[in-house]
């Protein structure tokens, strides 16, 4: 990213991005170690990135540089008058430069009067006066009318008096501004809920009323009730944006729970991520479901949060999230999603909120947003879409998916699809969503990148997909742009891919009528009841092209099935296979067409020669038993592998020879605890961009080809392994005065570098990252106890958290925005003047 000057940095206030939240100016004698320190810590606790000058020392005449670009990048400051403040021409310094960042970068100043007439403030009277008259008469002129100018300016200003709020409470006071000062901040957490929220505001308002959230004495539970499509979820994120700030961060929206629990790690999972959400930025880790219910209610059961629980549709899903109310502190509320009633009425008692099909006036104009980009349908459109809304029922995803997908066509278009929804019974809302699939194109193979990600790859990351579907020849980027605009699918804020589970399940039920007792010729299939079968059976035919088992990971009794079952598989491209034990000829699983093979817990300890994959472009064998991928190395060159991924391997010793895997681009071999060597020949590769070797802890070094990669790395994670410090020196040699700083091309394009957890002492920590262009560098819990060198570094984000021996720091980056520094308890803080740290 390309440094911008001061003035591009702030020309543009309503579009700059501020590096901090709040700068807190006040006088340290007076305030530092009573009421500044403590709004300073509940200021951290809401999740508010506060700048504090937390250093005495170093201070001359004027404030420094440093102080000043502090000042400049803070969304709002807050000026904390007391006693002394004007006896300190720092802070009269300090507060000019407030003042006029007010004027022109639009940012907001906040005053405070702390034990402090806000009248001897505007006027310079009382102890302010005796300030200029004692302490600055001797003074420059100039200044001084500056200085006066900027305390009458910023008294003026609305603001609070301890002595006539919340009757000289100090607590209740700090609690009231930082309540305020939530009010000001936009939140950056805050979810997408719709383009078009029509109708939003009226159930908005409707369920505000009965979560009562002003309430902070009882808990609630409320259940909000709905059919497919009609806007549960829409609903429920526009409660979290609403309420985020009231809850001062310590919210969790847990999304799509039914699908998430069906995944490995499932409820576990969704566990850790409650935990993380609202106890950031401590991160608890939960190893089981019963022990995960026991820390969250241990660790939330005194505190007050909004947990939105997304799609629940089992009493399972609920008991390990949300199993009762004492779980939870006085004043929390939680907010259940489901299609089922009865479970809903036994959690949420009389809580609990049907969702009803939108209004016929509020139908019309959400589809016409759709249709038209307009509220209103177009001149001489309107009594067709009248009939349209008629057809869709009001249903919300109904309007939308339809709505897209007459955009844009003429009017003889629109009659030819109204007479196919007209024939379609009101009831059956999936075959008029089909209207719109119906409409995809045969060329693009639109049809069948739709498919494909309905009955495999919801909630996968957009760019692995992408990845998978290219290397089927489709045109993935446009077929897939296709889909978001016609809203049948859409990207989460992870960029994972999501699909509306009636489109889901239509986009399956399109596969599975044609062949409703006859699996075996389906194109697709995913359901464990049909996988089974065909496979027990060995009665696939070649019109399979997808095929996903069941996880087995927790069945007690391991399924095995023949190869022979794939032989006749001959247009298979899309292999998923869970904890699955295969017994006779591999040869059966090869398959020209296959492109994705995704095999958790491959049960052999080498790959069979004669199991030729060399058409594939992901190979995914995670929680593998293989001890080496393949024996010496394959008769044959993967020429299309662009991903392979053996992470969780534990019995893994040694990397393939990537001789025969010229194309690969990222390499995943993540708590592989037994590797102790990757192959030389993986300084060769040329499209090599990620590199992922975390916990790898028998792994001493890495080849010295790594050192000339021919590619250039984007991505490197080496933590909890013993490689920093060889790699470091790979980065650059041991600085001295003369020294040049030269980053080896390999690394001049990394974004992601991963040390965390290394064993990094203050010997192995001497490298001149000088050079580095990085987003982020991660040095979480190493020993070192200084950190030095660092000025020529670009980097915006620096982790050093749990450094527990870590003293000081000197020389930090310019470019640093985010600094994270929790559990470093014997850092002296007096290092860090200028910069914002956590």
């Amino acid at each position: 990213m390309a440094a911008m000057t001061t003035h591009e940095a702030f020309s543009s206030p309503s579009s700059r991005r501020w590096r901090y939240d709040v700068f807190l100016s006040f006088r340290g004698i007076d305030t530092r170690n009573n009421f500044t320190g403590h709004l300073y810590e509940r200021l951290k606790e809401a999740g508010i990135k506060a700048f504090i000058d937390d250093s005495e020392l170093g201070r001359g005449k004027a404030i420094t540089e440093e102080l000043i670009k502090a000042i400049e990048a803070s969304k709002i400051s807050v000026v904390v008058f007391s006693r002394r403040y004007g006896d300190s021409r720092w802070c009269l310094e300090e507060l000019v430069e407030i003042m006029g960042c007010r004027k022109r970068l639009g940012q907001t100043v906040l005053p405070i009067f702390y034990d402090v007439d806000p009248t001897d403030v505007r006027k310079q009277t009382g102890t302010f006066g005796e300030a200029f008259d004692q302490k600055h008469q001797d003074k420059d002129p100039t200044k001084v009318k500056s200085w006066r100018h900027a305390l009458t300016e910023a008294a003026n200003l609305s603001g609070w008096d301890l002595r006539n709020t919340a009757d000289g409470n100090e607590p209740k006071f700090i609690k009231m501004i930082v309540e305020n000062i939530i009010g000001e901040l936009p939140s950056t957490c805050l979810l997408s809920v719709a383009r078009h929220p029509v109708g939003l505001n009226a159930r908005l308002k409707y369920l505000t009323h009965h979560l009562r959230v002003e309430s902070r004495d009882d808990i609630c539970m409320i259940g909000i009730l709905g059919m497919g499509g009609v806007g549960k979820t829409t609903l429920a994120k526009a409660i979290y944006n609403k309420f985020y700030n009231d809850f001062q961060g310590k919210v969790s929206f847990l999304e799509n729970v039914r699908e998430t629990a069906k995944q490995q790690k499932g409820l576990v999972g969704l566990q850790n991520q409650l935990l993380a959400d609202t106890l950031k930025p401590t991160k608890p880790e939960v190893g089981s479901v019963a022990r995960g219910k026991e820390i969250i209610k241990q660790s939330l059961q005194c505190i007050r949060v909004l947990i939105v629980l997304d799609d629940i549709d089992e009493e399972n899903q609920l008991d390990a999230l949300a199993g009762n109310c004492d779980w939870f502190g006085p004043g929390s509320r939680i907010v259940i999603i489901s299609r089922d009633a009865h479970m809903l009425k036994r959690v949420t008692k009389d809580s609990l909120y049907l969702i009803q099909p939108m209004h016929k006036e509020e139908a019309l104009e959400l589809f016409s947003w759709h249709a038209f980009g307009s509220s209103y349908p177009k001149k001489g459109y309107h009594e067709l879409s009248e009939s349209v809304v008629t057809c869709c029922g009001c249903l919300p995803l109904a309007l939308e998916v339809i709505g897209s997908f007459l955009f844009g066509k003429d009017e003889t278009e629109w009659k030819c699809e109204l007479e196919k929804l007209k024939r379609i019974p009101d009831d059956k809302i999936m075959q008029k969503l089909r209207v719109s699939y119906d409409g995809l194109s045969y060329s693009h193979r639109e049809r069948d990148i739709f498919l494909d990600i309905a009955c495999f790859f919801v909630g996968m990351d957009l760019n692995y997909v992408t990845q998978i579907l290219d290397g089927c020849d489709f045109i993935a980027a446009r077929g897939i742009r296709v889909l978001l605009d016609r809203c049948l699918i859409t990207r989460s804020d992870e960029n994972k891919l999501m699909m509306h589970d009636c489109l889901r399940d239509m986009g399956r039920e399109i596969v599975r009528e044609n062949f409703l007792d006859e699996p075996e010729k389906r194109s697709r299939l995913w359901h464990p009841k049909d996988v089974e079968e065909v496979l027990t059976e060995t009665s696939a035919t070649e019109k399979i092209e997808g095929l996903s088992t069941l996880n087995l990971v927790n069945s007690e009794v391991q399924k095995s099935f023949s190869t022979e079952a794939f032989t006749n598989m001959k247009r298979l491209r899309l292999l998923q296979l869970d904890y699955v034990n295969l017994t006779g000829d591999y040869k059966n699983l090869t398959k020209k067409k296959l492109r994705w093979l995704c095999w958790h817990g491959f049960p052999l300890v080498v790959i069979p020669r004669e199991f030729d994959l060399q058409s594939l472009v992901i190979l995914d064998l995670r929680y593998s038993k293989l001890t080496q991928v393949w024996n010496d190395h394959p008769q044959y060159f993967l020429e299309k592998l662009k991903i392979l991924n053996l992470s969780h391997s534990h019995d893994l010793m040694q990397s393939p020879d990537f001789s025969r895997l010229p194309n690969l681009e990222q390499l995943i071999l993540k708590d592989c605890k037994s590797l102790c060597e990757v192959h030389q020949s993986i300084g060769d590769l040329q499209r090599l961009s990620l590199v992922d070797l975390e916990d790898c802890k028998m792994l001493k070094c890495l080849p010295m080809s790594f050192h000339k990669l021919k590619s250039t790395l984007k991505d490197l994670n080496i933590s909890g392994t013993n490689l920093a410090g060889s790699f470091l020196e790979m980065v650059s040699s041991r600085p001295s005065a003369a020294d040049e700083i030269a980053i080896r091309p390999s690394f001049y394009e990394l974004r992601e570098l991963n040390l965390a957890y290394c064993n990094l002492t203050d010997d192995s920590i001497f490298v001149n990252f000088g050079g580095l262009n990085l987003d982020t560098l991660n040095l979480d819990g190493n020993g070192f106890r200084s950190l030095k060198n660092l000025s020529g570094l670009k980097v915006e984000m620096l982790c050093l958290s749990n450094c527990k021996n870590l003293r000081s720091i000197t020389d930090l980056p310019t470019t640093l925005i985010d600094l994270y520094l929790h559990g470093c308890t014997s850092l002296e803080m007096a290092w860090l003047t200028g910069y914002r740290f956590w």
